[in-house]
């Protein structure tokens, strides 16, 4: 039998980050160990098929930065995205104790939406409404990334302002979608110190708190698929260390050596392989395995 090692392609180990995501017209793929300094997507030869016209090719680029945080008795998802013909300001909230889910969204123009250039020196992604709002101020750099949004209608009000701290190693990827169509993706784990307001409810963050962001940035198929599995927080034990994991099934086209399947332990990282998901008839189940 194969030790574990042996089971995650040499392709999935982390190299030094270059300094472009995309060099001369082609995308870099991999697994990296550090922010890019440049993401420019649209400097892709070609990114979605050599028929489609490049002048178009802003309209197939989706450019995402979302964060889960997990308090006691709630999960927070805030989301910003530019996908090329409109954006999108996303707030969603799980109350664990009612087992109910508060979700707004709403479209604005795509001029409207800010997405950082990268992780870096207070860049700034942001999207604002009448009614609702997300900021992220992100340094990654020094491990560091607020976060504050609100959202008010008629019936329900939501608002947070939180400043997250990375405790462990990045998980850094860039999967190919086509042979120079790229997917990227980074996720961090964090510890979360603030507080959330729903309906003049206040959620305090404690040392339990934790946080995920996802940066993420890619020319996905008319056709997308994407499974994912997400959670995290403090392990029940003597020392009660952060941990997390994140399982993804997407469109790479070469699973073995492109996924971003990932443990993070406080401090450090362990990489996995691919996985499938299998879901029951009316979705309410989903089994999901490794090889």
């Amino acid at each position: 039998m194969k030790g574990f090692n042996q089971c995650i392609s040499l392709k999935r180990r982390p190299v030094p980050t270059p300094k472009d995501l995309v060099e001369n017209g082609s995308a870099v793929f991999g697994t990296f160990d550090k922010e890019f300094e440049s993401m420019e997507l649209l400097k892709c030869r070609k990114p979605v098929g050599k028929y489609f016209p490049e002048p178009f090719k802003k309209f197939r680029l989706s450019l995402w930065e979302a964060c889960e945080i997990h308090l006691d008795n709630g999960v927070l998802l805030a989301a910003v995205c530019d996908m090329g013909l409109f954006g999108m300001v996303l707030n969603i909230f799980y109350d664990k104790r009612k087992k109910k889910v508060y979700s707004w969204s709403t479209n604005l123009r795509s001029s409207k939406t800010k997405i950082a250039p990268n992780l870096l020196n207070g860049s700034i992604s942001e999207a604002q409404t009448k009614n609702s709002h997300v900021k992220y101020i992100n340094n990654f750099r020094d491990g560091k990334c607020s976060l504050f949004g609100s959202h008010f209608d008629k019936e329900n009000k939501i608002e947070y302002e939180f400043e997250l701290e990375r405790v462990s190693l990045p998980g850094i990827v860039s999967i190919p979608f086509g042979p120079n169509r790229p997917l990227y993706s980074q996720k961090d784990l964090f510890r979360a110190k603030g507080c959330l307001s729903l309906n003049n409810e206040v959620f305090k963050s404690n040392s339990n708190t934790t946080a995920i962001v996802d940066d993420h940035r890619g020319y996905y198929p008319y056709k997308a698929h994407y499974d994912w599995l997400i959670t995290m927080g403090r392990r029940d034990n003597e020392e009660e260390k952060y941990f997390a994991f994140n399982l993804t099934r997407n469109q790479s086209i070469d699973q073995e050596n492109y996924n971003e399947n990932i443990i993070w332990f406080e401090d450090r990282i362990s990489l996995l392989p691919p996985v499938t998901f299998k879901h029951n008839k009316d979705n309410s189940v989903w089994t999901i395995t490794d090889e």
